[in-house]
This record gives C-alpha cells, sequence and structure tokens, in this order.
C-alpha cells in the first residue's frame, strides 16, 4: 500500500515538473516567435527632443521645454521594469513657463541605450552628473521618483556644486534600520550574482522578461499606484518601452537586487547638504519610519504628505503639489 502511494505520488510530482517544463518551453517559443521587440513609444509633446551621448552611460533620451533665466530642473524617473520619462510627464509639461525643464530616460529605458553592459548604481550617479555638467551646464533643481533618489543623492553628495536642491517623490531608504553583519552582507551580494546568472542566460532572459511585462501586468503595476485609473496613455507608453530590442537588460539587472545600495539613508541622505523636500503618500511596499527622524535632525529637509494617493501624486494632486514644488524651488533659486 505504502509503496502504491509513493509510486502514484512520485508519478503526480513528475507530471508537474514535465507540465511546468513544457509550459516554459512553449512561453520561450511564443515570446521569441510572436511578440514583437520593436515597438516605437510615440510621446507627442511640444518640446524639443534630443539624444546626449555620455561616456559613462551612452545615448541619454530627453526632451527639454521652456527658457528664462530661472534656475533649470531636472527631472528622473524611478526605475521599475517599465520606467521612462513618461512617469514624470506632467512635471515637466507645468513648469516650463519661466525656467528650462529637461526630462531624462535613465540608461536602460525609455529611448536611451539598451545595450548588455553592467548596469550599476555608480553608472546612474555618473550619468547624471554628467547630463548636468555638460548637457545642462550649470547647476540645476532635481526631482526624482522612487529609487531613482539614490543615485540623484548619490550625485549630489559628491557634485553638491552642481545640485541646487532636490524634490524627492516617495523615495526608497527611510525603512527601519536592520543590522546586518559584513558576512550577512557578503552573503546577500552571491546570492544577487547567482540571480542575475540566472536572470542573464539568453535562452529564458527575454522570455522572462516579456512575461512580467505583458499589458495585463503593465496595467496592473500602475493600476496599484493611482487612487483612480491609471492614464491609458501611460501604460501604453510603458508597454512600447517595454517591447523595444534590448528593453530587458537594464530591468533584470534591476530584479536581481544589484541596483539597491546597502544603508542609503547613513550614507548618502544624511550627508547632504542642499535643500531636499520630500513628497510621501501611501504606495504599496514603501516605508518611510525613518523619514520624520531625518527631517527632525536636519534643518535642509523637510517633507509634505499627499494623502489619498497610492504612488503617483504627481499625477493626481496637481494643483496641491505643483503649488508646493513651485514655492521650494523660488526659494532655492538664485
Amino acid at each position: 500500500m505504502d509503496k502504491n502511494v509513493n509510486k502514484s505520488g512520485g508519478l503526480t510530482l513528475m507530471g508537474i515538473l514535465i507540465a511546468l517544463g513544457l509550459a516554459k518551453a512553449g512561453w520561450i517559443l511564443y515570446s521569441k516567435r510572436y511578440i514583437d521587440h520593436h515597438a516605437k513609444p510615440n510621446i507627442i509633446l511640444d518640446a524639443e527632443h534630443h539624444t546626449y551621448h555620455s561616456p559613462a552611460a551612452g545615448a541619454i533620451n530627453f526632451f527639454v521645454n521652456g527658457q528664462g533665466n530661472q534656475t533649470p530642473l531636472l527631472l528622473i524617473h524611478g526605475l521599475h521594469p517599465y520606467a521612462g520619462l513618461y512617469d514624470v510627464l506632467p512635471v515637466f509639461e507645468a513648469f516650463g513657463t519661466y525656467r528650462p525643464v529637461y526630462a531624462i530616460d535613465l540608461p536602460g529605458f525609455g529611448g536611451s541605450e539598451k545595450t548588455d553592459r553592467p548596469y550599476r548604481p555608480a553608472m546612474y550617479q555618473e550619468a547624471i552628473s554628467d547630463f548636468i555638467k555638460n548637457q545642462i551646464g550649470k547647476p540645476c533643481h532635481v526631482l526624482t521618483l522612487g529609487n531613482a533618489s539614490t543615485f540623484a543623492a548619490m550625485a549630489a553628495v559628491d557634485e553638491s556644486a552642481w545640485i541646487r536642491s532636490m524634490v524627492m517623490i516617495n523615495p526608497r531608504g527611510f525603512e527601519m534600520p536592520h543590522p546586518t553583519t559584513l558576512k550577512a552582507h557578503s552573503y546577500r551580494e552571491r546570492v544577487q550574482d547567482l540571480f542575475l546568472s540566472y536572470l542573464k542566460v539568453p535562452l529564458w532572459s527575454l522570455p522572462i522578461y516579456d512575461f512580467i511585462s505583458s499589458r495585463a501586468k503593465i496595467t496592473a503595476f500602475y493600476h496599484k499606484r493611482f487612487s483612480y485609473s491609471a492614464p491609458s496613455d501611460l501604460t501604453e507608453l510603458a508597454y512600447t518601452s517595454a517591447h523595444q530590442a534590448g528593453a530587458h537588460f537594464a530591468p533584470i539587472v534591476l530584479l536581481s537586487g544589484k541596483l539597491n545600495v546597502p544603508e542609503l539613508r547613513e550614507k548618502y541622505y544624511e550627508k547632504l547638504t542642499i535643500p531636499v523636500f520630500v513628497v510621501y503618500d501611501n504606495e504599496p511596499g514603501t516605508s518611510f519610519d525613518m523619514l520624520p527622524q531625518i527631517v527632525h535632525e536636519k534643518p535642509n529637509w523637510e517633507a509634505y504628505r499627499s494623502r489619498n494617493t497610492r504612488g503617483m501624486p504627481h499625477f493626481e494632486r496637481i494643483g496641491e503639489l505643483f503649488r508646493q514644488f513651485d514655492l521650494f524651488w523660488k526659494k532655492h533659486d538664485k
């Protein structure tokens, strides 16, 4: 009786494994033959469209709008598997009346270069610094979204003369600290390296990304970050951006954890000497437990809570937030 049960259970497990293997092979075949990886984002803006060639990060896609002699503004979108400058378009379109406004696609995302290379925090830091110094050519205000605040803060610590102030919308790095040992840190890095090696296997690297960047998953991602419905043009731009040649290279590095910066608050945020304005809300999976402490301890920091929004407050609270932004930037214009 026991032998029969074990044999039946073994056959069932084997059947499940075979089915999973066939499903995986089928999806790989479908991804390679039937999914278009040469889509073209159709961002229609009344703005100049250019490409900046960064020595450190390759071709950087950007738009510039506005004029005047006020301090320029640089907008930097956050990083997620379908990210691009379209995530900050409401700010771009609102503030070009009296100052130049730049919006860039970070390396590996949107319309910027998407080659297979070692995407790391230092590359993003250098891309931001290089763009400010050699394309904008003068100190600017910076607005960042989500985890891109990491790289902007790194740039501001090392190049404080070039960044006049910083607005962070739902930045990462304010969760409660979790003390860790050097051994644990080393182990985490090895796990990340192993995971990245798996994700980069050419046979299934692109099919994995195709699975997580389906239209349904992109719609669900943005739906969680809007109190009401996400704009359809936003999800469409994200979909087309995620289906270009090479669009999977940077996101799989992001998914592996290799773009995370440990102890971000202690290493960078607390060392910022420029004025910082944080807008935060109820974005899923994001913690701001330590934000009140840094605002209390650092006179150059201030924060504003956007209520009833879930990650994209600059789309849903335009009147409320843009007035706050305008007052902050005018206060620190020189």
